[in-house]
């Protein structure tokens, strides 16, 4: 990977003269190998790199980082906002021998996904934003690029247990006008995956202005939207995506919708009877 001017790359840059043999070989290896240091243990990379474990943590010490959790975090943001799509493709170009292994691959990458999401899911955190769901006036649902598709399904599942739903993409400028005149009542839900647009972190900024209660969803910490958010839900990835991968986040708010209607009560079947209603006499659907 070539180097950038990204804020770990400039930690490393600063400190690299004054690094032991070791502690460049572990430089080294991080910036060539971000995708699979992200994921180590102290143990791993030093595993992986023929050193100490000591040399690790002296290492990170080096680079005056708090700990071994703040480098891999830098590490993460780095992987997470800065890596092209060609440098994407390289980490990605897995040497696979047939279509049935390349399904497997793929298939066993959304599943460690998914798991990776069931693990670290903050149940508390999805009650608070299952209530505020529920007795919010409306809900606003926003997306853009890759996180659109989401944004789309869980608008599209949210409006069949509730009224007042809206999807918007990032990328309509129109999206700022109806939210400046949301009803202080309102909710705005952002999805956002891994490269963040700079569209979504506007509409961000505008909702914290105007005090809407704005819920994130998103499948990393360093996320640049968190600091925004009231409350957030992380459905993080185990494996750096090639063209970006939304499994584990369409899991999450199958989750979150499902449970959310469950809550809903008597008001759920009533909502529901007026859909079926508008289908049967617009003739919405096939039947035969």
């Amino acid at each position: 990977m070539d180097k950038k001017t990204t804020a770990l790359h400039k930690i490393i840059d600063a400190h690299y003269s004054g690094l032991t043999s070791k502690g460049k070989m572990l430089a080294d290896f991080v910036l060539s190998n971000p995708d699979k240091a992200v994921f180590m243990t102290t143990r791993k990379l030093a595993v992986a790199v023929g050193v100490s474990e000591a040399t690790v943590v002296r290492f990170v010490r080096q680079l005056n980082l708090p700990g071994y959790a703040v480098f891999i975090k830098a590490l993460r943001n780095l992987i997470d906002n800065e890596l092209t799509l060609i440098e994407r493709s390289r980490l990605a170009n897995h040497v696979v021998h047939s279509d049935d292994a390349q399904l497997e691959r793929i298939t066993n990458q959304d599943i460690e996904n998914i798991r990776a999401m069931i693990k670290n899911i903050d149940l508390s955190e999805v009650k608070r934003i299952r209530k505020i769901l529920k007795k919010s006036e409306a809900v606003y649902i926003v997306g853009s690029r890759l996180s659109y598709a989401p944004a789309y399904y869980m608008g599209w599942t949210l409006s069949k247990i509730r009224k007042n739903v809206t999807i918007f993409k990032g990328s309509d400028r129109t999206t700022i006008d109806r939210l400046i005149f949301a009803s202080q009542k309102s909710a705005v839900v952002i999805i956002a995956t891994s490269r963040y647009p700079n569209e979504l972190i506007k509409i961000g900024k505008l909702v914290k202005r105007y005090k809407l209660k704005m819920i994130l969803l998103t499948d990393s910490s360093s996320c640049p939207l968190v600091q925004f958010s009231d409350h957030v839900l992380i459905a993080p990835l185990k494996t750096i995506p090639f063209l970006g991968n939304p499994a584990s986040l369409i899991s999450l708010i199958n989750y979150l919708v499902h449970t959310l209607a469950t809550d809903m009560g008597e008001k759920l079947k009533n909502h529901q009877e007026k859909l079926e209603q508008a289908y049967i006499e617009n003739d919405i659907l096939f039947n035969y």
